[in-house]
């Protein structure tokens, strides 16, 4: 039940980073500055976004996975 509800929360933050990935280079090519914010010396740009979209798509798969091969 729990891996279950860890896929369906991973799966929807992968797609909003994702989505916010997209727009940001998007906004980035047309020539506007939507996601360089600093923090501490390192910038949060477009691909921040997209690695963690990686992270949290990567994670939806193996919690599912785990939730079928569950008994």
């Amino acid at each position: 039940m729990l891996a279950k509800l860890i896929a369906r929360v991973t799966y929807w933050l992968g797609i909003t980073c994702a989505v916010l990935a997209l727009g940001s280079r998007v906004f980035n090519a047309m020539g506007f500055e939507f996601t360089h914010l600093i923090t501490k010396g390192n910038t949060i740009d477009f691909h921040s976004f997209l690695d963690a979209a990686l992270l949290f798509l990567f994670a939806s798969m193996a919690s599912s996975l785990y939730a079928r091969l569950e008994p």
